[in-house]
């Protein structure tokens, strides 16, 4: 049986996604189907389980820090992976991706200062801005019937009126869309004309499911890097969340130097000894298992995409190129936000609600489809009588 076909229960085992849902959602009912958090229902990889247990038995858990084998499989997964070149000294650590875009922004900004984010765009986002006393810039991407695209004159406008910084989701998320290259250095041309510092969350990167080619912000020529600082993460691509480590690439030694202060500052000098067993092993060892994932994932978003055509054919649905969240359009169906969010409780399935992504995300839900097949069956069959 292929791992990812296996059904485990992840009930009281301190899930966000599936033990929370009365404490962030507000939904008491037992029998739901969650597919709202964006983490998957996968085991990590065994090699990756191995090396956990293996650390767990040493028994010791003491002062930890970065070893030349976690330096040297980030930089060999983003070349053999990404074609993406980079340099030991890049490398910056921090306890999460939110955490360190949190702090990247009270050090480059001040109170009051607007920062530029797309919308629909990742609610996260919007939350570390307003809780640091910044003001959220709305940038709304263009949609033409379900494809995104930047909105560049619009984008340059937000620059030209004071935004001092912008924080680019690529991947992006929830539409899945995979950014170009021209697409990547025309936003950079633009933050360096107007010297706004671009925070770029490519988290996603490892998960491309489409034709589209993955062009990560570290690739820009030097020029365009001087206000640059790059997140990413081994936790969406091998299931490890819970396992707070996240690298910020920063290939500016001024801008670097500023940040590894920053971090000194809130004490973030040690690291966990697991997380970093975890990322260290899954890049040296788990690019197989990497592409039976995706393989997976096509399957299932292949699945989504047939049972929308020929069960709900008045939601449209455009195949992401990137992740295993879907972003189903059901506007047509001409309900309210908080109707379409009852009928997909009524049905017992869980989404996230478009419209926590922003106000161009009214009428949408996302749905993760990392789970098994069977799980999947099951949701499509409560999709099917929530919306038809």
């Amino acid at each position: 049986m292929n791992t990812f076909d296996q059904i485990l229960n992840r009930k009281e085992s301190g899930s966000v996604k599936w033990d929370f849902m009365q404490q962030k959602l507000g939904l008491s009912e037992t029998d739901l189907l969650p597919m709202w958090v964006s983490d998957y229902d996968f085991k990590a990889p065994q090699v990756v389980l191995d090396a956990l247990q293996q650390r767990v038995e040493h028994g010791i858990f003491g002062y930890a820090e970065r070893d030349d084998a976690y330096y040297q499989a980030t930089m060999d997964w983003y070349q053999s992976q990404h074609d993406t070149h980079i340099e030991r000294e890049w490398i910056t650590t921090v306890h999460g991706v939110l955490p360190g875009l949190a702090m990247a922004l009270q050090m480059l900004t001040e109170k009051g200062d607007g920062i530029v984010m797309q919308s629909p765009g990742y609610g996260s986002f919007r939350k570390i801005i307003e809780f640091n006393d910044r003001l959220v810039v709305e940038n709304p991407l263009k949609e033409t019937e379900g494809k995104y695209q930047l909105d560049f004159d619009h984008l340059e406008s937000c620059f030209a009126n004071g935004a001092k910084a912008m924080i680019f989701c690529n991947p992006h998320n929830p539409t899945g869309r995979v950014w170009s290259e021209s697409e990547m250095i025309k936003v950079a041309e633009l933050c360096e004309l107007y010297q706004v510092w671009l925070l770029s969350d490519e988290i996603w990167g490892d998960l491309v499911v489409g034709d589209a080619q993955y062009y990560s912000a570290l690739r820009l020529p030097k020029a365009l890097t001087q206000r640059l600082i790059v997140a990413t993460a081994a936790s969406k691509t091998f299931g490890l969340s819970s396992l707070r480590i996240s690298n910020f690439m920063i290939p500016d030694e001024l801008l670097r130097a500023r940040f590894i202060r920053r971090l000194d500052a809130h004490g973030m000098d040690v690291f966990n000894s697991l997380s970093m067993s975890a990322a260290t092993i899954a890049y040296q060892e788990c690019s197989g298992w990497l592409i039976d994932l995706k393989n997976y994932l096509r399957s299932n978003i292949a699945k989504l995409e047939q049972f929308i055509q020929t069960e709900l054919p008045e939601v449209k649905f455009v195949v992401p190129q990137a992740g295993y969240l879907t972003w189903l359009d059901c506007r047509a169906l001409k309900l309210t936000d908080t109707e379409l969010e009852q009928k997909f409780v009524t049905a017992k399935l869980v989404p996230s609600m478009g419209i926590a992504f922003g106000k161009e995300g009214s009428g949408f839900v996302r749905l993760n489809l990392g789970c098994p097949s069977a799980s999947l069956d099951i949701a499509l069959m409560r999709l099917k009588k929530a919306l038809s």
